[in-house]
């Protein structure tokens, strides 16, 4: 054990990489379970309204956000290859791609009104529904690109300033959402949309903070990140030609469960609420799970540019070690607390009496949360390791074949064709995430990913650096 605490890839360097992307992700889930809370308590309307339209908002910011973060696997590839002149040039194709995909996701505000009408929620809530996600949608860029940005840290596995950056906007964002939702502090009430402010305010101070820590005068020297700001047609194809797959995945596992909260909530509010809340609530083990699934890809990353395939699965192994350990705490929570954690979310229009039904349901989904969660956990490390490895042309497929049969189809097959209610849609969800699990754990075994090649071969000693 102590062989594996101290070796290369090991359980020190998964802490030394993971912690601070767990803690980082932390304050993101902080900053968003506060921000349901503080909703949840505005009215029912807002909590009901606040998840499909940010699920929404997050379904093409998910795409983007997949492609602009693969720079960090070349990030890492490069520093794993002693190549650190290329760690520039890499992160800039990553910030040309942040630019018309910022501009696209602003866009969508047009299409607000007309695509919460689909979803078939009561008006009340759809007005909300357009109202957040406007306004998310016109701040999504910083977002996008503050995540690009990270990039050139994660990926060498300098993970300190990424956590430190986000906690910092969580801090400030919190008090923030607080004021706007409710009209603290001088500042007018605004409900959701106070929310969705508070939330951009946070992405463009990231965004501002990393920028400023990335182009300092001594990444220049070493690293190049001012001056290989040209936009390189080679390395931005081969940067698409992994990232795009990487941006799909990505895309359609958000996508699939943001029909499923649609699906849900023509079942009625209180089994949309009920949902949310508890989505809500599994931020707190998935988020974190995400930070370790990022450790995994950087430290894979950075063994497979050295060309050490057998130290990239040593660090696979050691992040699940580390990974279900926290998800084991988290679920011994979920499965002995539910009641009091669903109870921080009763809205200040509804009795206790009236919010029981749904605790009710909620108290019997966080349980299976608790399950699926075991699953996810390791599945989701495996989906990093295997993108750090550059084989995101499987996870694509994968997740595209799981995510329409198993959770999209079936789901729609039981809400709107049989009417069977909201236990046996949930049971969908736990289908899907044990059959990812099990496909990315054998795909991972199998070793198709070690011969993958991500970066360009370096040049010849006395020739000139590609």
């Amino acid at each position: 054990m102590f062989s594996r605490f101290s070796a290369p890839g090991g359980i020190r360097d998964v802490a030394r990489v993971g912690l601070p992307l767990v803690m980082g992700m932390a304050s993101t889930t902080i900053m968003e379970f506060t921000d349901r809370v503080f909703l949840g308590n505005y009215s029912l309307a807002a909590i009901a309204a606040a998840l499909p339209a940010g699920l929404a908002n997050f379904v093409l910011l998910s795409f983007c956000m997949g492609v602009a973060e693969y720079a960090g696997v070349f990030v890492a590839q490069y520093t794993g290859a002693g190549r650190p002149r290329r760690v520039g040039a890499a992160l800039w194709q990553g910030l040309w791609f942040c630019l018309p995909a910022s501009l696209a996701l602003a866009s969508l505000t047009f299409i607000a009104d007309p695509l919460f009408a689909l979803a078939g929620h009561p008006a009340e809530v759809q007005v909300l529904e357009a109202r957040y996600f406007s306004i998310l949608c016109l701040g999504s860029g910083f977002a996008l690109t503050s995540m690009c940005l990270s990039c050139f840290f994660s990926g060498q596995g300098r993970t300190l300033p990424v956590m430190v950056v986000n906690m910092t906007a969580t801090v400030l964002n919190i008090p923030l959402d607080y004021a706007l939702i409710f009209g603290r502090f001088g500042l007018p009430e605004m409900g959701i949309a106070g929310a969705a402010l508070a939330t951009c305010f946070a992405w463009f101070l990231s965004a501002l903070l990393m920028g400023l820590l990335v182009f300092r005068r001594g990444n220049e020297r070493e690293f190049s990140v001012r001056s290989s700001w040209r936009f390189d047609p080679k390395l931005f194809l081969r940067f698409l030609r992994f990232g795009l797959p990487s941006g799909v995945q990505f895309l359609m596992d958000v996508l699939g469960f943001t029909v499923f909260i649609f699906l849900i909530g023509s079942l009625g509010e209180e089994s949309l609420a009920a949902t949310n809340i508890v989505f809500s609530l599994n931020a707190l083990v998935f988020l974190p799970m995400v930070g370790f699934s990022i450790a995994a890809s950087i430290l894979v990353g950075q063994a497979m540019g050295a060309g050490d395939p057998d130290r990239a699965a040593y660090a696979n192994t050691s992040t699940l070690y580390l990974c279900m350990t926290y998800t084991l705490i988290l679920d011994a929570v979920f499965v002995f607390f539910p009641r009091e954690l669903l109870g921080l979310f009763r809205p200040q229009d509804l009795t206790p009496a009236q919010f029981e039904a749904v605790r009710e349901s909620g108290v019997v989904l966080l349980r299976l949360v608790a399950v699926y969660c075991l699953f996810d956990c390791v599945g989701i490390i495996q989906y990093g390791a295997l993108r750090g490895a550059g084989d995101t042309r499987f996870i694509m497929l994968t997740i595209l074949g799981c995510s329409t049969l198993i959770l999209v189809l079936p789901t729609w097959l039981m809400v709107r064709v049989l009417g069977w209610g909201l236990y046996p849609a949930w049971a969908c969800v736990l289908a899907y995430i044990a059959a990812l699990t099990v496909i990315m754990r054998v795909r991972f075994l199998r070793g198709a990913w070690r011969k993958v090649r991500v970066i360009e071969r370096a040049a010849p000693a006395n020739g000139v650096s590609p």
